[in-house]
């Protein structure tokens, strides 16, 4: 059975919110000035959604952007190299 949803309101004098569940559960919201935005957005989703990340995978990232924030501080004298 597939998870995909959406829901798209519109409070007086704001702009469409949309809410959007792709099939693999997650969840994604946004605004727009326009209702035919949204909609596109809601279909841009569903047709680039990927599966989540395992924990290993964002692990590595974690990793990666501290190590590489780490370098940048190196390289510009904050942080002395251990």
């Amino acid at each position: 059975m597939s998870k995909r949803n959406y829901n798209i309101t519109r409070k007086k004098g704001e702009w469409y919110h949309a809410k959007v569940i792709d099939s693999y559960g997650s969840i994604f919201d946004n605004y727009f000035e326009h209702a035919h935005e949204a909609n596109d957005w809601i279909y841009y989703i569903w047709e680039n959604e990927k599966p989540p990340l395992t924990n290993e995978e964002r692990e590595e990232l974690l990793a990666n952007a501290i190590h590489d924030c780490k370098q940048i501080d190196e390289r510009s004298g904050r942080r002395a190299i251990l």
